[in-house]
């Protein structure tokens, strides 16, 4: 079969494009090295509008097909990035593809021809700069990207967080008018409404939508970028005490959740070599085991390391020292002052504030629309009304919280009181019930169990 010389050329974008490296461009340089040099056979392969990050291309992909058919005598490019920008593909191609098919690699912008000692070495060397460089770009941009987080800017592009929008100008997120509704969310969720619950009261698509907005820290003034925090400088739609409470009680409805399944620390236990969780599995006859889910292949996406040496222990021992550590906490817990408090009852006192204020606020609009004229002092009254109106309804909201807090709180105290005495009496699914209100994580390690409680 006669060979013929392959031209490859690649154009990534519009701007490669204006700087000369456009396909016409390519085309004329490269057909006249094949005239100069007596090769009279070839053939453009094109691929317009590909990234030279890897070989996934249509037209290398033919042209490596046609390289193994041993159709092609020479492999032409007007410069080495062309061909990738990759060292590993670029040494892949020519070692593993080219040369073993006797094939030439010609790269006419460095002067190269893989033909000879010196190109196949000069390859090597250039490959290994471009790759070098492309790695550089990368690092630059991410720093860039990273001192521009760290002043509190947001990253830009991609998906802006429900309820806000995002400036370009600024450079951060501002609230819109769907930032009411990331406020009734944590509101009404803290309250007890399920997700779904809380979709249909406020005609939300999927339940799946709340609980993404309840994770999100960008809503309490923070920006998430390469598993670090930074302050952000958008104006937080929740305090932060909001979201850590809305986080606490969705770690205890996932306990809740838990609390249907046949064993007493179900969701409560985690390897302290990985950090995977860790499960119940039957062994044998003689009862259950923990077993690291990292030494398990049911569900990969729960494998944290799978080369976890984590020893597997029997669970009946595990609960029992769960159960021991438990009324060895409660017999020396004391409680603090502001858990034996009864709560004060300040919100009667606010809502009443807040109505009087609206009605202020109402009256002084209705009297600024009937004068003819502005009226500065009426206009600075109304605005330090609207300020206390403000303080209020902040003050409406931690309260709300407050009360939340420590009515959780008391019941964790009285269930602590009563556990050693009552423990005996209760069933199987009460145990669980108080094992997951006083327990947040048990960390086993080696043999070593960890418990981590709740108040």
């Amino acid at each position: 079969m006669k060979k013929a010389a392959a031209i490859y050329i690649r154009v990534s974008t519009d701007h490669q494009a204006e700087e000369g490296y456009s396909i016409e461009a390519q085309k004329e340089q490269l057909s006249a090295y094949c005239i100069s040099k007596g090769i009279r056979e070839y053939e453009f392969y094109i691929d317009g509008g590909w990234s030279g990050s890897n070989i996934e291309r249509p037209e290398m992909q033919r042209l490596i097909k046609n390289v193994k058919d041993d159709r092609i005598s020479h492999v032409i490019v007007y410069k080495l990035d062309r061909l990738s920008r990759s060292q590993k593909d670029t040494l892949y191609l020519i070692e593993d593809i080219f040369n073993p098919h006797g094939v030439a690699f010609v790269s006419l912008h460095e002067t190269m021809d893989t033909s000879t000692p010196m190109g196949r070495l000069m390859i090597g060397i250039l490959s290994a700069f471009a790759q070098l460089e492309r790695e550089n770009i990368r690092l630059r941009t991410r720093m860039g990207m990273k001192e521009r987080v760290k002043s509190g800017l947001w990253t830009g592009g991609g998906r802006v967080p429900f309820g806000y929008d995002y400036d370009k100008g600024r450079g951060i997120l501002v609230q819109n008018q769907d930032a009411e509704k990331v406020r009734q969310i944590y509101q009404l969720y803290i309250e007890g409404k399920s997700s779904q619950e809380i979709a249909n009261i406020l005609g939300l698509k999927y339940d799946r939508l709340v609980y993404q907005i309840l994770t999100r820290k960008s809503n309490y003034g923070m920006i998430e970028y390469n598993g670090e925090e930074y302050k952000g400088q958008h104006e937080p739609i929740i305090t932060k005490e909001t979201y850590d409470i809305a986080m606490r009680c969705m770690l205890d409805r996932s306990k809740v959740r838990a609390n249907t399944s046949e064993h007493l620390l179900t969701g409560l236990v985690y390897c302290g070599k990985c950090g995977a969780k860790m499960r119940y599995l039957k062994w044998g006859n003689k009862g259950y085991k923990f077993v690291c889910y990292s030494q398990q292949t049911s569900k990969p996406y729960l494998v944290k390391n799978p080369d976890c040496e984590q020893e597997k222990l029997w669970a009946d021992e595990v609960e029992n020292v769960v159960i021991r550590s438990l009324f060895e906490f409660a017999n020396n817990y004391k409680p603090s002052e502001t858990e034996s408090l009864a709560p004060d009852d300040t919100l009667s006192l606010l809502y009443k504030q807040q109505e009087t204020l609206n009605k202020k606020l109402k009256k002084l609009y209705n009297i600024y629309a009937d004068t003819d004229d502005d009226n500065e002092s009426l206009l600075e009254t109304i605005r330090d009304l609207k300020k206390q109106m403000k303080s209020v309804n902040k003050q409406i909201e931690l309260d709300t919280q407050n009360d939340i807090v420590f009515a959780r709180r008391r019941e964790r105290t009285q269930i602590l009181s009563t556990v050693g005495e009552l423990w005996d009496t209760m069933d199987s699914s009460q145990k669980k019930t108080v094992i997951r209100k006083l327990v947040n994580k048990i960390e086993i390690c080696d043999n070593h169990v960890h418990i981590d409680f709740s108040i």
